[in-house]
């Protein structure tokens, strides 16, 4: 049923620059069929795992990690781009393919020993995940698992989550590019 999900995920070729193949689920979340269908999914892979909360990395983690949040009786925390929350955070900075960036989360959004989900639509370098996984850390969190739409695995972002100890999970791959 995954081949669902991969069908609906549009490739838009050269952006946002020459030679990149952009996966685009956005058509995946506005076609009612294929958003029924990853969500349930998503549901029937977590609703045993004991998840306290669920991270949703800024900005598409939003959309299904609230909607699987609802679904699973849980809380929900935005993991923001730096300067977009109002009270006191805890900010993480991560190595982008030119310069840095930073992500943060608000320093009460989750307690000592809390199970979390971290979820975003797709894992690339591995880069936000990472940094998203050291924010929950530094809070007292315990990470039960990475969760995405598509990896890229050609770009090694799972490997590196599973290199330090994370577990991670994603619906289809799309190699080569």
């Amino acid at each position: 049923m995954t081949e669902l999900i991969r069908s609906k995920i549009r490739t838009i070729p050269d952006w946002p620059k020459k030679g990149i193949m952009f996966r685009d689920v956005t058509t995946l979340l506005n076609d009612k069929e294929g958003y029924k269908h990853l969500v349930s999914l998503l549901v029937e892979r977590y609703k045993d795992m004991q998840i306290d909360i669920v991270a949703g990395i800024e900005a598409r983690g939003f959309i299904t990690g609230a909607v699987l949040a609802e679904k699973l009786g849980v809380g929900f925390v935005p993991i923001r781009k730096k300067g977009k929350l109002p009270g006191e955070t805890v900010s993480e900075e991560y190595a982008l393919e030119y310069g840095t960036d930073s992500i943060e989360v608000h320093k009460d959004s989750v307690k000592k020993g809390e199970k979390v989900l971290l979820v975003d639509d797709l894992i690339a370098t591995g880069g936000t995940c990472l940094a998203a996984a050291n924010l929950m850390n530094k809070l007292g969190a315990d990470i039960v698992e990475c969760s995405f739409i598509v990896d890229l695995p050609d770009l090694g972002g799972k490997k590196k989550l599973l290199e330090a100890g994370y577990k991670a999970y994603n619906i289809v791959e799309f190699e080569g590019d």
